[in-house]
């Protein structure tokens, strides 16, 4: 009895769950008798196989049956921790726990030289990019919400401010989106009646109702939540018209940084950019505008024009 066939026998069953016995033949290069005595095979080594008789029966794992680690290959072991890792570091994954699980399971199965070479990748890739402590989302709360994006339905949805005020809400989640180390969905509030984005790992609870929705056509999850991200509340509202182009300044200024708009009142061509942002400094502000290199009219608020003129003094000083 051909071990890989076997095993190419239970890659079938967990793909293609249904699969009648002349089906499973005709891939396994095998006659039907030989397919019973596989699915008897692995009944033995503990996999149970269920079969359903009649003309439109099938072959499956019974339901709810949870498969043992299967063994990867050298890219593949690869492949999956590296993707582990970069889940851990950049905060895509739901959590630490969570990770060092799958981790220590993945090296359980490997042999030993596999294992030696996967454990060399864990100590020395590192990224560029990491969640500077980011909170993980729930992985329930976040299964939930992909499962209503997915299939178009509401959710009541338990939520934590970033004040600390807890509100109990109904989403029409049109969109997740992952974003510089954290989680976020998007969606029409019933609360509040707008377009809002939420951060998961403030979601204490999801559940996916039976109420449907559309989404707006054409409405884009990213765009949508890095255009809300560049209007978080910090303490002082900017607004700065740029003396350049406005394809230059969306070069050099995110869209999380600032929301961003030709104006036709500035710079010699007669164009420029309006720059809307909140900043929780105004000397901050000052200098990314002296970094940018630019002239610039400031028209709120009148702090910044005081920042500015300090930051010009110790810069005429210095020089």
């Amino acid at each position: 009895m051909s071990a890989n066939r076997i095993l190419a026998l239970l890659e079938l069953l967990q793909d293609r769950p249904g699969l009648t016995g002349p089906q499973l033949a005709a891939r396994l290069e095998v006659d039907e008798r030989t397919v019973r005595r596989y699915a008897v095979r692995l009944g033995d080594l503990g996999v149970p196989v269920e079969a359903e008789r009649g003309r439109y029966g099938g072959y499956r794992l019974r339901p709810g049956y949870r498969l043992p680690p299967l063994m990867f290959g050298d890219d593949e072991a690869a492949a999956v921790v590296l993707g582990l890792l970069a889940g851990r570091r950049t905060g895509l994954s739901v959590g630490e726990a969570a990770t060092e699980s799958a981790l220590a399971k993945i090296r359980r199965v490997l042999p030993e030289a596999l294992r030696e070479r996967v454990r060399a990748i864990e100590e020395t890739v590192d990224v560029t990019s990491r969640a500077a402590d980011a909170p993980r989302p729930d992985a329930t709360a976040l299964l939930a919400l992909a499962d209503a994006v997915r299939r178009g339905r509401r959710v009541r949805v338990a939520y934590r401010s970033f004040r600390g005020s807890e509100s109990e809400r109904e989403l029409d989640p049109y969109g997740l989106v992952f974003h510089s180390g954290r989680w976020y969905v998007t969606g029409h509030d019933h609360r509040s009646g707008e377009v809002r984005t939420f951060r998961v790992d403030r979601v204490a609870r999801a559940e996916v109702t039976g109420v449907g929705f559309r989404a707006p056509a054409g409405f884009d999850p990213v765009a949508h939540v890095v255009e809300s991200l560049a209007g978080v509340p910090y303490e002082h509202e900017v607004e700065v018209v740029l003396a350049t182009s406005l394809e230059e300044a969306r070069r050099r200024i995110p869209p999380t940084v600032a929301r961003l708009a030709r104006t036709d009142d500035t710079a010699d061509d007669g164009g420029g950019v309006r720059m809307i942002t909140r900043v929780e400094r105004l000397d901050g502000m000052a200098l990314m505008l002296a970094g940018l290199g630019w002239r610039f009219t400031i028209v709120r608020p009148e702090g910044l024009r005081d920042e500015v003129r300090a930051l010009a003094r110790r810069l005429l000083a210095d020089a």
